[in-house]
């Protein structure tokens, strides 16, 4: 079992920029992959960034492509989120999920374990 739990969420006016991070126990973080995915209310969970075992490969949604930068220590356990030039359409939940299958993607349905988030709110 693998425990993840996110923090660093918060208020943050558009234009501004937030950190997230996942801090994960329980078993060896090294060896999953790494996602962010989020969920505004009324809409489905959407997928944010994802992250290789190795860090060395990412792929973002197009909606985020060049403002959020995902990022890993393994040494620390933990998977990051930096969120630049943020927008009122960012505000959700955000989540970070662990895929011990190497091979989930952009599905949420295929990651393993989940935290139970941390909630973004831009304000105009």
């Amino acid at each position: 079992q693998l425990q993840l739990v996110e923090s660093g969420g918060g208020l943050v006016q558009a234009g501004g920029s937030l950190r997230l991070a996942c801090a994960a126990s329980g078993r060896t973080f090294g060896r999953y992959a790494m996602g962010w995915f989020r969920q505004a209310p009324g809409k489905e969970r959407e997928f944010v960034a994802r992250i290789t075992w190795t860090g060395t490969s990412t792929n973002y949604a197009d909606s985020v492509k060049g403002r959020f930068t995902i990022s890993r220590d393994n040494a620390k356990s933990t998977v990051y989120l930096q969120m630049n030039s943020l927008k009122r359409e960012d505000t959700a939940l955000y989540y970070c999920a662990a895929d011990r299958t190497l091979v989930a993607g952009t599905n949420p349905n295929r990651y393993d374990y989940w935290g139970p988030g941390t909630q973004v709110t831009v304000s105009s």
